[in-house]
């Protein structure tokens, strides 16, 4: 974990590459990239590895790929107009989650049929490789929250899809760790029920 200092320090120097690349310089992406990419890995690995604890089966994306994937997802996103490296890191996230989702839809265009999904909106329950029709399940019940409350559905991508954990969270909305547990609390409500009906 990086320490509060360092952090401060990994800050200091994103924003001038956050500046270049508001103005157009491709480059800056790369030096970005490499700059919070311990970063990137650790959001990655954590939701990574609630695969592994749940048995994910052979197939399954490793950290460097996931990054990787994010990574080229960003690319796309170079004029995003990134305020800060918690912004950054927030669009990683949401781009994780793009891409566990594209994987799930993949996984089950390969299936026909099948029982019902358990869903389960704890941290480290659900495997996104093993349950496709779950994460698909939590990615639209996602999408009908975003319409109900934007705040809710970012922090669910926060903690659920980036991995961050609720203090990152706070930091990348610009909120406080305790109201990231209370959104938390309700939007994990919310979306019980929508998967629920």
């Amino acid at each position: 974990m990086i320490l509060s200092s360092e952090h401060d320090n990994v800050g200091k120097k994103a924003t001038p590459l956050l500046e270049s690349l508001r103005s157009g310089s491709g480059e800056s992406l790369d030096s970005l990239v490499a700059l919070l990419y311990e970063e990137l890995r650790r959001i990655a690995h954590r939701h990574l590895s609630r695969n592994q604890r749940v048995g994910a089966k052979q197939g399954s994306l490793v950290t460097t790929e996931l990054v990787n994937e994010a990574y080229l997802k960003l690319i796309d996103q170079n004029q995003a107009g990134w305020k800060d490296r918690a912004h950054f890191l927030a669009l990683a996230a949401v781009a994780m989650r793009h891409i566990l989702i594209d994987r799930a839809r993949a996984r089950m265009a390969g299936k026909r049929g099948g029982m019902a999904a358990a869903v389960s909106l704890e941290e480290d329950a659900i495997a996104a490789d093993d349950s496709p029709k779950a994460l698909l399940a939590i990615d639209e019940a996602l999408d009908r929250l975003a319409a109900i409350d934007a705040r809710l559905a970012r922090v669910v991508e926060c903690r659920f899809f980036g991995g961050l954990s609720e203090d990152e969270t706070a930091e990348v909305l610009g909120v406080t760790t305790r109201t990231v547990q209370r959104y938390w609390a309700k939007a994990r409500m919310l979306l019980r029920r929508e998967l629920a009906e």
